[in-house]
């Protein structure tokens, strides 16, 4: 397998537009293993927990905040994934993993997610540098407009960080800086294969619609930080770890263990990770 690093031009769009699309990120064998698992995984269904949109939709995902040797942890710890982080985040010192979450869209039930941004939530847990902060999603399904795929305003993240609110069971941006921010600014709707991958800023306004399909969409999403950028009312201390790197092989050659509950899930009475 070949060592992914990041291009020139990948690392200027991220800058310029707040996000960078890579694809083919994960390959065909390692999207299968991620897809056998996450479908039949009891326990992150387990602590997986609902989130209502405005209309009562739910989107169920689940959250933890230790990397493992499990599959998850393996590719949230891969060097793809902390390596890229590291080009694309200031400052010099070492890359940690807040947390990941596994995003489950379910048809025809699965909600929509309203305009947000991450650090909407992460300045609340106050985190000071946002751009020492970095979301890696890779792609478990097909993610297109029938099934809600993520929509993106291209270089919102200059705007800097924009006052949210309650929304449903969400928190979502202002919406009359959404508003100005889709009349000078394109809207992007970020269609990705299986194994294809979205890097972005905290900074990006972004949402999604209902899955209107008969298709799932299902992401993972890792969080880096550096570890200077301590956060102030944060519980868990797994953003100021360093993470312990692995082979990019390890996903497939490496025999995973069963992600446990020392994984540190995220429960929905404590979920200040989303508010």
């Amino acid at each position: 397998m070949g060592h992914f690093q990041l291009t020139a031009a990948q690392i200027e769009d991220y800058h310029k537009n707040g996000y960078v699309i890579i694809r083919n990120y994960l390959s065909e064998g390692e999207v299968q293993r991620l897809q056998d698992i996450a479908f039949a995984d009891g326990l992150m269904r387990k602590h997986a927990f609902d989130l209502n949109d405005q209309t009562g939709k739910k989107t169920k995902l689940t959250l933890w905040y230790v990397p493992g040797n499990d599959a998850y942890g393996l590719l949230s710890k891969s060097r793809r994934m902390v390596e890229s982080a590291d080009r694309l985040m200031e400052g010099d010192t070492p890359v940690c993993h807040f947390h990941s979450k596994l995003m489950q869209k379910e048809p025809r039930v699965g909600g929509a997610w309203e305009w947000h941004q991450d650090y909407g939530y992460w300045y609340k847990n106050e985190f000071l540098f946002p751009d020492q902060m970095v979301s890696v999603m890779v792609a478990i399904t097909d993610a297109n407009k029938a099934n809600g795929c993520l929509q993106v305003i291209r270089g919102s993240h200059k705007m800097g960080r924009i006052e949210h609110g309650f929304s449903g069971e969400q928190v979502g941006a202002a919406d009359h800086y959404v508003t100005l921010a889709l009349k000078t600014l394109e809207l992007v709707y970020v269609e990705l294969k299986a194994g294809d991958s979205l890097i972005f800023h905290p900074n990006l306004l972004h949402r999604s619609e209902a899955n209107l399909s008969e298709h799932p969409r299902w992401s993972l999403i890792s969080v880096y930080n550096r570890a200077g950028n301590v956060p102030y009312n944060e519980p868990s201390q797994s953003s100021t770890v360093p993470v312990q790197m692995v082979p990019d092989e390890a996903l497939l050659e490496w025999a995973a263990q069963e992600i446990s509950e020392n994984a540190g899930f995220l429960e929905k009475d404590k979920d200040e990770a989303l508010k």
